[in-house]
Parts: structure tokens; C-alpha cells; sequence
């Protein structure tokens, strides 16, 4: 086909009802980026005879190496179908597990995606993640089964057999969409349930509870994927052949004479053809019949496999001169019988028509967004539509219409940034050349080498010159001038090449982004949008009227910037564009410094930012980056910011420790970070630590068994007791410690006491705590803007009802006598207030909540009142780094059952503010005093201060108590801080009174694998403290699938280990899934001599725990204890034996 001119491609933009935005969504290696070549060549841009090689849109050079796609990138096509003429803007997708926040990105963007199936695999755990991705985006999916052909040449399937495989496939996918689809009519049948109970009147008598209903009155037939519905493709993409059954069907309505309606319908399930009645009758399996689709679709692709594959030229022939086609004789002679196949194939059934002509039927326009949708994307966390200003509201109807009038205004949705050579930008390239300046360039060319010749001729001459008159040495002089000046005029123009080369090298950064109303025009002025905006806030600083042009008011997470350049996306090139109409995909370039990663882009002050994209993978690798030569810092932390802006899903920090951390999402997206880093972005060496692996630290019930799974009996609880009297013997002075863990402290000053429990929160417990962290934080934003006596207006219903649920669920699972009236008590939650950890306030006369915004809490006046927030503070402090290796707590629940404040603490508290202006009074009158005296004089100057003063002011009780306070403040820095501080310690000691454990971080693993090689990955499993949770035989193949946990300290190397043991015939997908406890006390030490001989120093196992904790330990720079002699018995004597 004719390749499509960038003309052309913009007049097709301005038609929106012909553009289709898609993805290509898939499990990693079925054959996404295949699939899209076969798609690009039908415009001419790659050969069909490289498509599938090529792997055209895989342009990064380690993406060609390890053979998968890294990055989503998009790519402009042009289809005719009939009279209708489309524009699909193609965003192929990564399927690697790591890279999936690059198809969130992609997704966002999209109106409809391609799923993409393995014949041979099915339906693989990340195609569930994408199916569930684009769910949450509300994007409709069409379906391609691709790799059809392993299913004839691999596994050697019939026809028929490869014909009840593919049902199985179908209701495999059918079912994870219809999961998806009964839990939103649920949730949706509970909201309304909730609604008519607040309305409904109480006298109606009882209802039956039914869970059917609701489902039964939904019609979800569009949802299912279903060769008659006409959003399935049977394909295999390496051998360029795909169908819809409706191409069939009107194939054998002509030969058979049965209409194409009916056999559109029946091409696909139990029907069978009656030759003789020449009938379509139904109940083809109770009959022994051969199923319609096998009988008219699959014999004739398996015969004509078999035909190529066993070189039968006649049926060759045969089968070419039927289909009316024309076979080149280089591929008809050619040695693979693949390239023949692919040449018959490709002419008889064009993949790139049937994919293109499902797309353009089945997947809709950017017109027809739905309502739905454009709520969704409109409400940012748990905001409701309702709940929007409404200036706000009536953009709806601007991303409903989707216009490219001139009064719409412009909504631009960016989902990432990614890097671009300078060199590949458009304005970088080199241009073809017209006539004229060939000609320009020709006489150039020909003045220079005529100019060479007269000065060739010229040396000439002066050397007879020289030669017949050696006394004239004055040209010679002057020639060596001229030398001189040529020479400078070489290094300039090098450095000019040098600062060239810079510039070329330069990264520059192009934003990633749909345009959802108005039309976006080169050098336009828009307002760029932070996630945290609010365009409530806005609207009363500006009208909405206002643009990006006037000169405005400081607005929080809102600036203006104007669009440098708009580029079409053709893959590995870009084109410049003048403007972008609505609904079309493009690339925007100038906004890196007002860009991070993603943000929405409106001419509009009135548009709220679109919601933050779904992740599904959560970075846990970390690693430490610094560079070789300490100079090229600055280059490192440049390269990082650079790093940080072009990957949506890489985390870049600096730790309190000063190291430069980078979190990804696994190995291989580390890898491809790393590489970024070395050879675009920093462009210097660097060292990288091992992996820093995530803990937590956490308490539990005492155990019943010991290390070596013997139950703890009366001698040992004897034993323990002996050794917690031992422990408590260490603890400091001033620390009172209870038989059962209770610890009570005093700050420095003696003026308050605390007494502080620390208890185990059941597991279910915790992971509600973990699920609804965005919800506390609400609630913690919530609470002070209550306490700030700010309006309650932004609390809407549905965030209260969430907050209902969840005290709900807490009180359900908080049950028994320890936790009476528990989630009532809780006082804070930790760290950073929105953790896994619980604060609970347990003592008499103070009462404070964080249930406070459902407006049940009264502000009260107590003793306590001014000191809360240094408690909490302290908790919080004491949960983000634990006493076993300072890494955060989990799971753990603190009880202040006691906090008494004496009379001067009181006094303290009621008038800290008087002190102070006293104290800088005092200060300015002894001034000398305090700057020479040492700590003690200090103390003794002031009292004599206080003696002197007392005659001279009018109210001496009052100073004095003002001093005897500001001493106390004084001595042990702000009573505030003591507070802190001795919270923090109390709940430190509260938690080594109980049994400390680690938890480590887990992924699941799941790994597909054959029968032959199921032994090696159990080895490789079994050796990295891996645990299988199930195995399952795939039906119709000798796959299994394997689902295991794994540790993520023990994963590193782990996908190589496999794929080496096992020849490549098993690859694991690892995703993050939750934190496990590590059984093993890491304090515990052999006692008995069995015990020795299973832990002690020269054992097999060892300590789990312990091994991890010393680890951390040691790489924060904290003691370790350990024996530094190891063999001590193998000394070697350094004298020789003679």
C-alpha cells in the first residue's frame, strides 16, 4: 500500500467521528508488537515480508535484545473501508509485568484496545490485569486469539480439537470480564439500596433479600466476546493471516445459497450444515457432526498447512488457483515453507483487514465517550460529580460533544512524558533537498575546487621563485601568517562542532496526549493542571472566564505555559503539526519544566485535573545509585530528575542518610532504568549497592512452639521467665516495666509520666488498615480542617459512608474484651498518620478521635489539650523506624493507658506564651551574662535575677513562677519535646517487651513451565525459601501453571536461575503481593544441644531473621553482633615445613 502523506493524515484529524484511538493490550510474548507490524505495513511505512521481524515499534535497542516491548509508543494509520475513509491512532503496550504502568498510560488515552490471546496459552495473569485495566478506564475491548498456527504445527491439534480449545479460551476470558461485571451492578445495587433506605418510608414490612437481582435485569451481552458479535479475530500474526467469521460468511452465502445473516449467527456454536437438506441444523455433538466452523473454516487452514508444509504442489496449486491468487516464484521456491505460507495467507486472509475492520465496526469514536467515563475522569479521590462547582459541571457537556470549534474550550489530558534525541526532532533532520538548491549547491562546489586548483598552481610558481631567489623570504613569512590563520580558523570551527554535538545530544522531553475538547494550536497559552488542584479554590480568585494570556493571581498547583511545538506520532519519527482537533492523539513539546509526569492541560480555569492513573504495579526495588568519580555528582542528580520525569512508574529519593535511592518495579525495569541513566540521561559511570530490600517490623502473641518445633513447656516458660527478669534488669533507670508489658516512663523534667501497652493487631486488621490508607488521610485532612474551625462543606456523602464502612469493618474484627470500645479510643494512626498502626488513647479525662469528622467529637478544654499532638508525634515517630533494625512497624497497636501531668506541667501548659516574653526581656537585661556563663551559672545568675527583680516589679509572685517555668523549660529544651521524645522511648520499650518478629516482603510468582522441566523450577523455589500454593495442568496442553510466593530479598537473579535451569522453557511473571511474617524470633539463641546442631554457628539453616535483620542493620551503619574470628580451629602457620 501507498504510504500516507502527514497532509492527508491532518485532514483525517479533523473528522472525529472516523478516528479510533486504540491500544493493544496483552500478556507478555503473545504477540502484541507482531501484530502491529502486521498493521503498519498495510500503510506502507515496513514491507510485509518484515513485519513480525522488524518489530517496528520496539525503537529502544535493548527492547530488540531482550525481544519484549519497554515502553508504549504510539503510531498514526490510515484504513479505507468502502467509501468511509478512518484514522487509527495505535498505542502498542508492554506486557512485561514491570512495565504495566506504561499501559495505564496508554489506556487513559484510548476509546477502545485490542486484547491479544495465545492460542496456545490462554488467558495468562496479566492478561487479567489489562482486561481489569481497561475495565477501570471504561474502554471497550475487542478480541484477537493470535498464534493459531502453534496450535497446528506445535501442538499438532485436529480441527475439531482446536475448535472446543478455542471455546475454552473464549469462556476463560468471558469469565474474568463477568466478574468484573457482577462486582460494579453489586456495588452500584448496594449504593441504591442505601439511597431508598435513607428515603423509604419505615412501616413496609420485611424484605426478601434476593442477590440475583439486579444482575438478571442488566443486559451484559455487549460486554461477552463472541465471534458472531463481530469483536473476535482468529489470527496468527507471524504468518499474516487473520478472519472474523463474518468474512466467511459471506464467502459461502454465494457458494451455498444460505443468507449471510444466518450464517453470521451460526458460523459459531453447535449447528452443523444437512448436505442433502443443504440445511443449517442444531446439535451437532448429539449427532456426531462436524461443527460448522471446523467444516467450513478450520479444514480448509489446516489443509492448507499441511499442503505447504509437506511441499504438495498440486494441492498447492490447486488451492492457489481457487482463491484466485498470485504467488511470486521467489516465495513459492523459497527453502522455508513458512514465507510461502505467509504469502498465500496473507493475499487469501489480510490480518490487517480483519483487525482494522473490527476496530472501526466494534470500537467507538471519541463522540461517543461515555457519560460514565467523563464523571470518572472528571472527580478527583472521593469527590462526587454532584459535588463539583458548576462551572465545572457544564464541561461535561464539552467532552460529551468533543468540538473543535473555536468557543470550546481546550481539554488536554498528558499521561506521561518520555525522552527523544534532539537529533530525531523534526526541525533536527536532515530535509530533502529541492532542484534549486541542488543547482546553488553544484556551483558551490564547482567555484571551491576551481579555487583549489588556482591556489595548487599558485604554490607552484612561488616555489620556482623561491628557488631562483633565495634571498626573498618575505611571502614565506607571510605564507606562515596565513598558516596561522587557517589554524585558528580550524579550531573554531571545531569547538563550533563540539557545541553542536552537545546540543544534538541533548534529551529533549515530548508530552504524551489526547486532546478531549477544543483545538490545540502551536504557541497556544494553556493553564497546566497539578493533580492537587482545585478549580473550587480557583474560581473564586478568577472568573472562569479568565485565560492563560491575562496576567493572573498566584493559584496553588496551577501555572500557564504555551505549547512550543505539537507533533504526530509515527512511531520511531515525528511530524510537526500546526493544530490538533478533539479526539486525537499527539505529542507536545516545550513542557518539561512544567510537566513531572502526568497533568491535564485547559484554556479553562473551571476544569478540575483528570484522576490520577491506576497502577498496578507498586515499586518495591530499590537500590543505591552514586557515581564512580565523586565530580560527576551534579551530572548524577541531573540524570535522576531527567530519569524521574521520562519513567511514569520510577521512584528517585534522597534518604535521610544522603544516598540517591531509585525505586522500581523489578529487575528488568531496573535494568532498562539503570541503563537510561549510564547512557542518556547522567552520561556518567556509576556504582549501584545491592538491592535495599524493603522491611517491616512487627510484635506477636508469645509462641507456642520453639525453633525447632518443640512446644514450649513448663521448664522453658521458667527459662523465659528467668531471661525477661534479665532483660528487665537492663533496662535504663527511670523505666518501670509491668510483668505483663506495660511501660512506664517519666519525661526528663518529672513533670509527666506516661504508661504505654503495645499489642498485636490481627492480621485482617492491619490489611483494612493498608487498603484504606487514601481514606485516612482524607479523614486526617478532614479532622484539621475541623480543628482549624474551617467550613464542613467539602465533606460529601459518599466519603462519609465510606468512613462509616470502614469504622464498621474495624469494630467487626476489633472484637473481645481486650479491645472494648477500641476504635472509639483510636487516637492516631501510623506512620505519617495514615500506616498500619494504631494509636489508642486509654485513660480517663481526655477524649480525642479521629472519628471526629463524622461529627460525633466535641472540642474540649483539658490539661491535655495543648500536649496531644506531641504524643502522636512521638508515635509516629516511634513507628517509622522499629528497635530491631529501624525500619517501619506493622500490624501494632499502642494503648497510652495512662498520662498524668503534675501542677508546674499544667502551669507550663496554660502560660508557655507569657514565659516567653518574659524570657526575652530578660535575656536583653543580662545579656553578658548568658552568653559567657557555662550551664549551671547560667541557672544560679537567673535566680539571683529573680531575687533582685522581685522588689523592683509591681507582681513579684507572678515572675517568679514565670522563671521557676522557664528554668524547667530551659534545662531539658520545650516540654513539647521532652513529650515527644519520651512517647517515642515508652513505645520503643512497650515493643521489646513483647515478641518482635520481621515481616517480609512477598511477591507472587506465577510460572508456566512443562511437564519435563516442573522438577527444576520446584528446586529453584524450594532453594529461595519460595512456598507453591497451587498447580495446574492447562487444558488441552502439557502446560502447568504454578502459583508460589517468594520473598523479595530472595529474588534477585531469580527469572534468570529459571530460565537457565530450565532451558528457557519456563519464564516467571512476579508481581508484588503482600508482607509476610518471618516465623523465626531473630533474638533467639541455641540453648540445647539439639538446638545447637540445627541453628548454631556451623549448621546448615540458619536464622532467617536474624540473617536479614543484620543485614539492614549493617548497611545502616548500625552494630551488629557477630563473631568476626570464623575458623578459628583452621589457622595456617605462615613459616614453611622444610
Amino acid at each position: 500500500m501507498v504510504l500516507t502523506s502527514v497532509g492527508k493524515m491532518v485532514g483525517l484529524q479533523k473528522k472525529t467521528s472516523g478516528i479510533r484511538n486504540i491500544c493493544i493490550l496483552a500478556h507478555v510474548d503473545h504477540g502484541k508488537t507482531t501484530l502491529a507490524d502486521c498493521l503498519i505495513s498495510s500503510n506502507g511505512i515496513i514491507s510485509s515480508r518484515l513485519a513480525g521481524k522488524l518489530r517496528y515499534l520496539d525503537s529502544r535497542e535493548d527492547e530488540q535484545i531482550r525481544g519484549i516491548t519497554m515502553k508504549s509508543s504510539a503510531i498514526s494509520l490510515h484504513f479505507v473501508k468502502g467509501d468511509e475513509e478512518y484514522l487509527i491512532n495505535l498505542i502498542d503496550s508492554p506486557g512485561h509485568v514491570d512495565f504495566s504502568s506504561e499501559v495505564s498510560t496508554a489506556v487513559r488515552l484510548c476509546d477502545g484496545c485490542i486484547i491479544v490471546v495465545d492460542a496456545v496459552e490462554g488467558v495468562c495473569p496479566q492478561t487479567q490485569a489489562v482486561l481489569r485495566q481497561a475495565w477501570l478506564e471504561n474502554i471497550r475491548p475487542v478480541l484477537v486469539i493470535n498464534k493459531i498456527d502453534r496450535l497446528i504445527v506445535e501442538l499438532k491439534l485436529t480441527p475439531q480439537e482446536a475448535y472446543s480449545h478455542l471455546k475454552n479460551i473464549l469462556e476463560q476470558i468471558n469469565a474474568v470480564t463477568g466478574a468484573l461485571f457482577t462486582s460494579k451492578v453489586l456495588e452500584e445495587r448496594a449504593e441504591k439500596e442505601t439511597e431508598s433506605e435513607n428515603v423509604s418510608d419505615p412501616a413496609r414490612g420485611d424484605q426478601i433479600y434476593d442477590w440475583s437481582a439486579g444482575l438478571e435485569d442488566t443486559d451484559d451481552s455487549h460486554l461477552y466476546f463472541s465471534p458472531d458479535h463481530g469483536n473476535v479475530v482468529f489470527a496468527s500474526a507471524i504468518d499474516g493471516w487473520g478472519f472474523g467469521i463474518e468474512h466467511f460468511a459471506k464467502l459461502y452465502s454465494q457458494k451455498i445459497g444460505i443468507k449471510p445473516a444466518v450464517l453470521l449467527k451460526t458460523l459459531w456454536g453447535d449447528y452443523y450444515l444437512n448436505t442433502k437438506a443443504k440445511k443449517i441444523m442444531k446439535g451437532d455433538q448429539s449427532k456426531g457432526k462436524k461443527p460448522l466452523f471446523v467444516q467450513l473454516v478450520l479444514d480448509n487452514i489446516w489443509s492448507l498447512y499441511e499442503a505447504v508444509m509437506k511441499r504438495d504442489k498440486e494441492k498447492i496449486e490447486k488451492i492457489v488457483t481457487s482463491l484466485g491468487l498470485k504467488i511470486g516464484a521467489r516465495e513459492s521456491r523459497h527453502a522455508d515453507p513458512k514465507v510461502h505460507l505467509n504469502a498465500i495467507c496473507s493475499q487469501w486472509l489480510p490480518i490487517s483487514d480483519a483487525v482494522l475492520s473490527m476496530v472501526c465496526n466494534k470500537l467507538p469514536s471519541p463522540l461517543d465517550i461515555a457519560a460514565e467515563r467523563v464523571e470518572k475522569l472528571m472527580c478527583v479521590g472521593a469527590r462526587t460529580f454532584d459535588s463539583l462547582p458548576p462551572e465545572t459541571q457544564e464541561l461535561k457537556s464539552a467532552f460529551m460533544k468533543c468540538s473543535s470549534e473555536g468557543a470550546a474550550p481546550v481539554i488536554v489530558f498528558v499521561s506521561k512524558m518520555f525522552a527523544v534525541d534532539a537529533k530525531a526532532l523534526p526541525h533536527n533532520k536532515p530535509r530533502p533537498l529541492t532542484q534549486e538548491e541542488i543547482a546553488h549547491r553544484r556551483e558551490l562546489a564547482k567555484r571551491r575546487h576551481a579555487e583549489k586548483l588556482a591556489a595548487t598552481q599558485g604554490k607552484e610558481l612561488l616555489e620556482k621563485t623561491l628557488n631562483e631567489n633565495p634571498s626573498e623570504v618575505t611571502g614565506n613569512t607571510g605564507d606562515t601568517k596565513g598558516g596561522e590563520r587557517q589554524l585558528t580558523d580550524q579550531a573554531e570551527s571545531v569547538t563550533s562542532k563540539a557545541v553542536k554535538q552537545e546540543a544534538d545530544s541533548k534529551e529533549s522531553f515530548i508530552a504524551f496526549a489526547r486532546v478531549f475538547s477544543g483545538v490545540v494550536r502551536k504557541g497556544q497559552k494553556v493553564f497546566v493542571l497539578a493533580p492537587k488542584y482545585d478549580p473550587a479554590e480557583s474560581l473564586r480568585k478568577l472568573s472562569s472566564q479568565s485565560s492563560a494570556t491575562d496576567d493572573l493571581p498566584l493559584v496553588p498547583h496551577m501555572t500557564a505555559c504555551r505549547l512550543e511545538n505539537l507533533y504526530l506520532l509515527m512511531g520511531r519519527e515525528l511530524e510537526d503539526l500546526e493544530e490538533v482537533p478533539a479526539g486525537n492523539v499527539l505529542g507536545i513539546g516545550g513542557l518539561q519544566d512544567f510537566v513531572l509526569k502526568s497533568a491535564t492541560l485547559s484554556t479553562s480555569p473551571a476544569c478540575p485535573p483528570f484522576t490520577p492513573l491506576n497502577f498496578e504495579a507498586t515499586p518495591v526495588v530499590r537500590v543505591a545509585v552514586e557515581p564512580k568519580h565523586p565530580s560527576d555528582m551534579p551530572q548524577l542528580v541531573k540524570g535522576m530528575k531527567l530519569l524521574n520525569q521520562a519513567d511514569p512508574c520510577v521512584q528517585v529519593l534522597i534518604q535521610e542518610t544522603g544516598e540517591h535511592v531509585l525505586v522500581t518495579a523489578g529487575e528488568v525495569h531496573l535494568q532498562r532504568c539503570l541503563d537510561d541513566l549510564k547512557e542518556r540521561f547522567a552520561k556518567v559511570q556509576i556504582s549501584v549497592s545491592a538491592p535495599i530490600i524493603p522491611f517491616r517490623e512487627t510484635i506477636t502473641r508469645p509462641p507456642k512452639v520453639d525453633m525447632v518445633n518443640e512446644e514450649i513447656g513448663k521448664q522453658q516458660k521458667v527459662a523465659v521467665i528467668h531471661q525477661t527478669k534479665e532483660d528487665q534488669n537492663k533496662t535504663p533507670e527511670g523505666i518501670q516495666v509491668d510483668s505483663d508489658g506495660l511501660v512506664t516512663i517519666s519525661t526528663p523534667n518529672k513533670q509527666a509520666t506516661l504508661s504505654v501497652r503495645a499489642m498485636p493487631l490481627p492480621g485482617e486488621v492491619t490489611r483494612i488498615l493498608e487498603e484504606n490508607s487514601d481514606l485516612i488521610r482524607t479523614m486526617e485532612q478532614l479532622n484539621t480542617s475541623l480543628n482549624e474551625d474551617k467550613k464542613k462543606h467539602e465533606i460529601n456523602q459518599k466519603t462519609m459512608d465510606r468512613i462509616k464502612e470502614f469504622k464498621q469493618k474495624l469494630e467487626q474484627h476489633l472484637q473481645g474484651r481486650k479491645w472494648r470500645n477500641a476504635v472509639d479510643q483510636i487516637w492516631s494512626f501510623g506512620p505519617r498518620k495514615c500506616g498500619p498502626n494504631i494509636l489508642l488513647c486509654n485513660f480517663e479525662g481526655y477524649k480525642r478521635s479521629v472519628w471526629q469528622c463524622l461529627g460525633n467529637a466535641v472540642k474540649e478544654v483539658s490539661k491535655y489539650g495543648d500536649f496531644d499532638n506531641s504524643i502522636v508525634s512521638g508515635f509516629q515517630l516511634a513507628t517509622l523506624s522499629g528497635p530491631m533494625c529501624e525500619e517501619p512497624l506493622m500490624g501494632v497497636c499502642f494503648a497510652v493507658e495512662k498520662w498524668e501531668i503534675n501542677k508546674v506541667g499544667e502551669i507550663l501548659s496554660t502560660n508557655s506564651q507569657d514565659s516567653e516574653e518574659y524570657d526575652a526581656t530578660e535575656h536583653n537585661q543580662n545579656e553578658d551574662t548568658t552568653l559567657t556563663s557555662s550551664y549551671t551559672d547560667k541557672v544560679c545568675s537567673a535566680n539571683e535575677h529573680q531575687d533582685s527583680s522581685q522588689s523592683v516589679t509591681e507582681s513579684p509572685e507572678k515572675i517568679s513562677k514565670h522563671k521557676g517555668e522557664a528554668l524547667l523549660a530551659d534545662c531539658y529544651g520545650p516540654f513539647s519535646g521532652q513529650l515527644i521524645a519520651t512517647m517515642k522511648e515508652a513505645c520503643r520499650y512497650a515493643l521489646q517487651e513483647k515478641p518482635q518478629r520481621l515481616m517480609a516482603a512477598m511477591y507472587t510468582c506465577e510460572i508456566m513451565a512443562t511437564a519435563e522441566v516442573l522438577g527444576r523450577v520446584y528446586a529453584v523455589l524450594s532453594k529461595r525459601e519460595g512456598r507453591v500454593l497451587q498447580e495446574e495442568m492447562k487444558e488441552g496442553t502439557d502446560v502447568f501453571t504454578i502459583k508460589a510466593v517468594l520473598p523479595v530479598a530472595e529474588s534477585f537473579g531469580f527469572a534468570d536461575e529459571i530460565r537457565k535451569r530450565t532451558s528457557g522453557l519456563a519464564s516467571p511473571q512476579l508481581v508484588f503481593s503482600h508482607w509476610e511474617i518471618i516465623s523465626s524470633d531473630p533474638f533467639w539463641v541455641p540453648t540445647t544441644e539439639e538446638e545447637y546442631l540445627h541453628f548454631g554457628e556451623k549448621a546448615d539453616s540458619e536464622n532467617q531473621a536474624r540473617k536479614y535483620m543484620n543485614a539492614v542493620r549493617k548497611r545502616k551503619g548500625l552494630y551488629v553482633e557477630e563473631k568476626i574470628v570464623e575458623h578459628a580451629e583452621k589457622q595456617r602457620t605462615l613459616g614453611r615445613n622444610k
